[in-house]
């Protein structure tokens, strides 16, 4: 997640990497919730039988960018995401993927507000 989360700042954000004690903003992260397999979609079947048609990979992070005088610039508590994808067909891997990329664009574009 790191790894993502670095490339998108420094790709659509214009920005370099820095050590923290050198750097002009610090983005800080942690994850409070991580599920990578909830049912969302069934389909009944025979002899009571239900089959999940869709899953999801669910993660909620609190995410940080502080200036270094710690002045925070934006912060998101409890932002939820999300990646779907069905049994069978795509795997859990590329749902966290998709769920990935929302959590960038929502530390990329609320960075950006505040700039």
């Amino acid at each position: 997640m790191a790894d993502s989360v670095r490339a998108a700042v420094q790709g659509r954000l214009g920005l370099r990497q820095a050590g923290e004690a050198t750097a002009d903003a610090v983005v800080r992260g942690s994850i409070s919730r991580y599920e990578p397999d909830v049912p969302v979609a069934f389909t009944g079947g025979n002899n009571s039988q239900v089959t999940v048609t869709k899953r999801l990979v669910q993660m909620t992070v609190s995410v940080e960018i502080v200036d270094r005088d710690g002045k925070t610039l934006w912060q998101r508590n409890g932002l939820s995401v999300e990646g779907e994808y069905e049994p069978g067909s795509e795997t859990e891997a590329r749902a966290r993927g998709r769920a990935l990329s929302k959590l960038v664009t929502n530390i990329v574009d609320g960075a950006q507000s505040q700039w």
